[in-house]
């Protein structure tokens, strides 16, 4: 049995776990256990065909895209997919602006101190669009019981192709129903103050 320096003994003394030094000689053999025509005796025919032929793995970035069925479906249902947003884009659903006599009316709100200010931008789509005075009225969507407030606004469209107008209005909660109203037609909006 051996001991170590302070006189114990090792716990492993009995069991060879080494060769000694002098056992190792440099004309050694290796034993492998893998053997390579064994296990293609075992493989498919299409592992086979593919050493056979020795062919190279195809690679790329297009081909990691549809390389099976099931990358091939989700490949071709992501180009659907974006398709149809396009267009739907085109088509204008997406848009969140409305026409008025030839002009695209944009509203944005913010919601500041029991107010909303709100920002109404408006570009004229055409040569003749509607050039005159447009009356608004804001209302909230939902109002108390015995209560109809109703805001009423003046503007003017000029000859210019892009103009903003901004206002006030004494509603900061829930949605907002506004009617612009020129001479000939008339848009109702629904909006939410940010």
């Amino acid at each position: 049995m051996s001991e170590d320096e302070g006189g114990k003994q090792r716990p492993n003394a009995n069991y060879n776990l080494s060769r000694p030094d002098n056992s190792v000689t440099g004309n050694e053999e290796l034993v492998f256990y893998y053997n390579r025509e064994r296990r293609l005796e075992k493989a498919p025919e299409a592992v086979k065909q593919f050493y056979k032929n020795d062919q190279k793995l195809r690679t790329g970035f297009f081909y990691s895209l549809v390389a099976d069925r099931p990358r091939k479906f989700l490949f071709l249902m992501i180009v659907l997919f974006c398709l149809g947003i396009l267009l739907l884009n085109i088509f204008g659903y997406f848009d969140t602006t409305h026409s008025l006599d030839g002009n695209k009316i944009g509203v944005k709100a913010a919601a500041f101190e029991g107010t909303s200010i709100i920002v109404l931008k408006k570009t004229a789509n055409k040569s003749n669009a509607y050039t005159g005075a447009v009356d608004i009225a804001v209302a909230p969507v939902s109002q108390p019981d015995g209560e109809y407030s109703v805001y009423t606004h003046r503007i003017f469209f000029s000859l210019e192709k892009e103009e903003t107008y901004r206002f006030a209005v004494p509603f900061d909660e829930g949605d907002l129903l506004m009617e612009l109203q020129s001479e000939k037609n008339a848009v109702k909006i629904k909006f939410k103050p940010d």
